[in-house]
């Protein structure tokens, strides 16, 4: 771990977790619950760091300091295909999206570089747990076949610099 990475994470302590916006839809003629082909499905998932940004609140007779990292999340279940060109063919059936967003009181300034890197690299683990229950439980009201998650993902942007 780099010195500017563990400078952020000595400056910062988690404050809340929470759901953005949130999207989630099947195709108008798929009904999982009776459809003969689940076992065709294939699922695909999104993971990217979209943003952050500080927030300075005033809070009575003191000023703090927020620092929010936007994480936007997704599934879909599809049936890929040859189109008759020898091109692939995706067939999106139902998918469920969401930007989740970690928010931090910043005790101290660690800089733009090190915030940067605590975004693309540790917001997630924060997250992840949420996104992994929201996505279950929602999956599992559209009758979708079950997902079994992995404890922790990270984001597929995470070495950007």
């Amino acid at each position: 771990m780099n010195k500017a990475l563990q400078k952020a994470i000595d400056c910062l302590k988690i404050r809340d977790v929470y759901l953005h916006s949130s999207r989630a839809s099947l195709e108008d003629a798929f009904e999982p619950k009776y459809d003969s082909d689940l076992d065709k499905l294939e699922v695909q998932f999104k993971h990217v760091v979209t943003r952050s940004s500080v927030l300075e609140l005033d809070e009575g007779n003191r000023t703090i300091n927020l620092f929010r990292v936007f994480v936007e999340l997704g599934t879909r279940w599809i049936i890929s295909g040859e189109r008759k060109n020898g091109d692939k063919a995706l067939e999106v059936k139902a998918y469920i999206e969401g930007t989740m967003v970690a928010e931090y009181l910043m005790l101290d300034d660690p800089g733009p570089e090190a915030l940067n890197q605590f975004a693309m690299k540790n917001a997630s683990f924060h997250i992840w747990p949420y996104w992994r229950e929201y996505l279950t439980s929602q999956s599992v009201r559209m009758n979708l076949p079950k997902l079994v998650m992995p404890t922790v993902q990270f984001a597929s942007n995470q070495d950007s610099d």
